[in-house]
């Protein structure tokens, strides 16, 4: 009976979580001008494709596309190439103020990007940046909560396999990417996943640095469709078409995400 009523409760709560999505890939085949609060609104009662032909015929809509690929997949590669390299540096490695440099990055989290929008504004201004790839790849190359997970996986990592590869004459590069680089695929995979997911569904910063409507990633393009259409069953196609990459990322690393934050927390 304990198992019945748990099933049941993780049951109810998956739906409530994904009742959102299945609203929001329903809405997709509907053609509507409007929404409403009740989800039974937005069965459709003739499927259509006609919101899906329509972003695609829109060359705009293409162009978001690949501008939010431009501006995730380099970040998501160089966070998971410096994570590990830093990860290991402090995991590892012995040098004056180790630990006040780790957590004087550590205390940068603290501070809210908002507060940082401003004066980054006028400097990506100054460097020529607006309007740019540049201003959105360039903060996100490497992420100080990537090497915080990375570290703490490196150190349940026991050194006498540095050890071992040493006495076989391996130096500090072999050592990294023949041993402790492919142990740490589990929390680097996590790192790459959560870089892919808030680069990707990131709105706040290309709002603010992206004014030309060929510049904007999906999610920014998305909003300004809806003040320019007011139809929400193509916001909803284009919702659905923005949520298919992240599903994916997390669905192939799945394993290596739950094992990463597992892990991250051992020593």
């Amino acid at each position: 009976m304990k198992k019945i009523i748990s099933y049941t409760a993780l049951i109810l709560l998956g739906f409530t979580f994904l009742l959102p999505f299945i609203i929001m890939a329903l809405g997709s085949l509907k053609e509507t001008q409007f929404a409403q609060l009740d989800p039974l609104f937005w069965i459709p009662d003739d499927p259509t494709l006609s919101n899906f032909q329509y972003l695609f015929n829109d060359g705009m809509f293409l162009r978001w596309i690949f501008n939010s690929f431009v501006i995730t997949i380099i970040p998501v590669f160089s966070q998971m190439l410096f994570a590990g390299i830093l990860g290991y540096i402090f995991a590892k490695k012995q040098f004056p103020g180790k630990e006040v440099i780790f957590w004087i990055f550590m205390a940068v989290i603290m501070v809210p990007q908002q507060l940082l929008i401003i004066p980054k504004y006028i400097m990506f201004s100054d460097f020529g940046w607006i309007n740019t790839y540049w201003a959105l790849i360039v903060p996100e190359l490497w992420a100080i909560m990537g090497v915080f997970l990375v570290r703490q996986f490196m150190q349940g990592i026991p050194v006498e396999l540095e050890e071992a590869a040493r006495i076989d004459g391996a130096n500090d590069i072999k050592v990294f990417f023949k041993i402790i680089f492919p142990l740490s695929m589990p929390v680097i995979a996590t790192v790459g996943t959560f870089a892919f997911i808030s680069n990707w569904n990131d709105l706040f910063q290309p709002l603010i640095y992206m004014t030309q409507e060929k510049m904007f990633p999906v999610t920014v393009g998305l909003a300004s469709l809806l003040g320019k259409e007011g139809n929400f069953g193509i916001e909803m196609a284009g919702a659905t078409l923005s949520f298919i990459p992240t599903f994916l990322i997390f669905l192939f690393f799945q394993r290596y995400f739950t094992e990463g934050i597992q892990m991250s927390g051992m020593k």
